[in-house]
């Protein structure tokens, strides 16, 4: 039936225009708000008994039960809105709202849903991510009104904040022996966890309960504590200094994030933290060893385009080391915003006008210039933080997704950056150094060809020859499950491609096994790989001599439950990719 499936759609699939995220995020506790004439349609007969059939205001909407809404709500949350947003107006993704979807008709989007393309879009029923009942719920669901969650202010927020463990009771050195620059922060996606593993041992240190789906880790300046968030809002405060690592602090930023940071400027050193929400569209500044909150600012606001929107959704941010600011990226605006946290009272907010649908980025090597992918508008910006301007806005090939990017010298243009991207199978080389090699700064100098599309992460590290990039939302197995090495000395040789997956020995499943980004141990001769597997299946970590391109160890374990991101404590400390 499978197969059946997949012929039936193939053909409709290859005509998707729009990239269903893999980002995810987890829904709120409460019932679905719907209009009053939204609410006039629930009642009727159902196929299952007494519960209402759900139907919003337009006639030509598929009925659906109360029961199968929610179910299809959660999905969307975890498997959808980080791209097309929790309103589905659209980001990276395209806009899933039901003017656009109700034209489209419910077999049409089943074959986007089913097979996915090599643009970005996830191959949820072939890869086994969904069932078919799941993808024929989710194409119904996305003709429905979207429901708009709550909001989620001071009251809401201080009622959350838990404090575990003061500064006080903390202890005052470090009572393990373990070498905390070279530990990896490891997201266990759908346990709702997050790994600590010793990388000279390979050995899990620890593992914490944090929320659902941690999307990044965050180290502080100090290098003491741990800051991860889960796209189900939670931020949770790990503190390293004790025999095993220690939740000391949590706080509920909102329904949906993405995003924190430290404050790392000369003379704020932990002493400050911002969360960015993806729902409510704010983030919230807060003490840095307590998480208690101290402000929230709204992103709700205009686009580049002079576009009223409700949902400026707070992408990546990073800290300065050159003021006492964060650099702030509102996704569906296109604002980046400048941050001084300098005096909280009299907060200065410095905004630039960029490209709308800004996502991840990073520094380049002299960590005076951020930049960020604006990946709708295919185009990178380029902020410089010592004089708070735009000095570029670059155009890319389709949909760059860079994670933090990745900086190397060029043997012919100098320093560059790196983005790898969603939409093609290229990764995109810029100039980043306008004093020595003027003519070649912010421009896309070269173009490496990929293994596939669907790329979201590169890598290389100062001490290391290669660069890596994966492909891990390529609907096709074999590239889904392989990373492209590039030999940064001689990129007019064809690169090697290395199916990282096979090395890790798993057993076979109808789950895809995804190589998903690269981290190096902090000498810069270690890769780690996440073979990210079905969330009832075995994963593992594959560990490769950078040097060789030969495993060097793989880590399994039955705790590793879909690893997806990993952060290697030094590498994150000190931004350097």
């Amino acid at each position: 039936m499978k197969n059946l499936v997949k012929n039936a759609y193939a053909v409709l699939a290859l005509l998707a225009a729009f990239p269903l995220a893999m980002h995810c995020a987890q829904a709120d506790e409460d019932p679905p708000r719907v209009a009053p004439e939204v609410g006039a349609h629930h009642a009727g007969s159902s196929p299952v008994g007494d519960v209402a059939l759900y139907k919003n205001a337009n006639p030509n909407a598929p009925a659906m039960t109360m029961a199968e809404f929610e179910q299809a709500r959660q999905i969307y949350f975890e498997r959808c809105a980080g791209c097309h947003g929790v309103l589905r107006k659209g980001a990276t993704g395209k806009p899933l709202t039901p003017a656009t979807a109700l034209v489209q008709g419910t077999d049409y989007l089943k074959a986007f849903i089913a097979n996915g393309t090599p643009g970005g879009m996830p191959n949820f029923l072939t890869s086994g991510d969904m069932t078919e009942g799941e993808v024929d719920l989710m194409a119904r669901y996305l003709q429905q009104e979207p429901p708009v969650p709550p909001e989620w202010g001071m009251k809401d927020m201080t009622s959350s904040w838990k404090l575990i463990v003061k500064p006080g009771d903390r202890p005052k050195r470090q009572m393990s022996k373990v070498n905390l620059k070279n530990v990896f922060s490891v997201t266990l996606r759908d346990a709702g966890e997050v790994a600590l593993i010793d990388g000279d041992t390979k050995k899990i240190w620890g593992i914490v309960k944090t929320g659902y789906a941690v999307h990044i880790s965050r180290v502080s300046a100090s290098g003491r504590y741990v800051y991860v968030i889960g796209r189900d809002g939670k931020l949770d405060l790990i503190d390293m200094w004790f025999e095993q690592p220690t939740v000391v602090a949590t706080l509920k930023v909102g329904i949906e994030a993405r995003s924190v940071e430290t404050s790392k400027f000369k003379g704020f050193e932990d002493k400050y933290a911002i969360a960015g929400a993806y729902w409510p569209p704010q983030y919230v500044i807060t003490e840095g060893d307590t998480l208690k909150p101290l402000k929230i600012i709204s992103s709700r606001g205009m686009t580049v385009d002079g576009e009223y929107h409700p949902e400026p959704r707070v992408a990546s941010i990073v800290a300065s080391t050159h003021h006492p600011e964060w650099v702030v990226n509102l996704k569906e605006t296109g604002m980046i915003q400048l941050v001084d946290y300098s005096d909280l009272k009299n907060m200065k907010i410095t905004t630039i006008e960029s490209a709308k649908f800004l996502h991840d980025g990073g520094w380049d090597s002299t960590k005076r210039y951020f930049l960020v992918a604006a990946n709708a508008s295919n185009k990178v910006a380029v902020v410089d933080t010592t004089t708070d301007k735009l000095v570029a806005l670059v155009d890319t090939a389709a949909k760059p997704h860079p994670g933090r990017g990745a900086n190397f010298v060029h043997p012919k243009y100098g320093p560059v950056w790196a983005t790898s991207h969603l939409g093609a199978d290229v990764i995109s080389l810029i100039g980043t150094d306008p004093v020595k090699h003027k003519q070649y700064a912010w421009k896309v100098v070269q173009e490496l060809k990929n293994h596939g599309g669907g790329s979201l992460f590169v890598k290389t590290h100062p001490k290391s020859n290669h660069l890596y990039a994966d492909a891990p939302l390529n609907p096709e197995e074999e590239n889904a499950e392989s990373v492209t090495v590039y030999d940064i000395r001689h990129l007019d040789q064809p690169p090697v491609v290395v199916n990282v997956a096979q090395m890790a020995g798993l057993p076979e499943s109808k789950t895809a096994k995804r190589a998903v980004q690269a981290e190096f141990n902090a000498n810069g001769d270690e890769v780690w790989y996440s073979i990210w597997a079905g969330k009832t299946e075995p994963s593992a970590i594959v560990v490769l001599d950078d040097k060789t391109l030969k495993m060097k160890a793989v880590i399994k374990d039955p705790r590793l439950i879909t690893p997806t991101g990993k952060f290697n404590i030094y590498n994150t400390q000190q931004d350097i990719y």
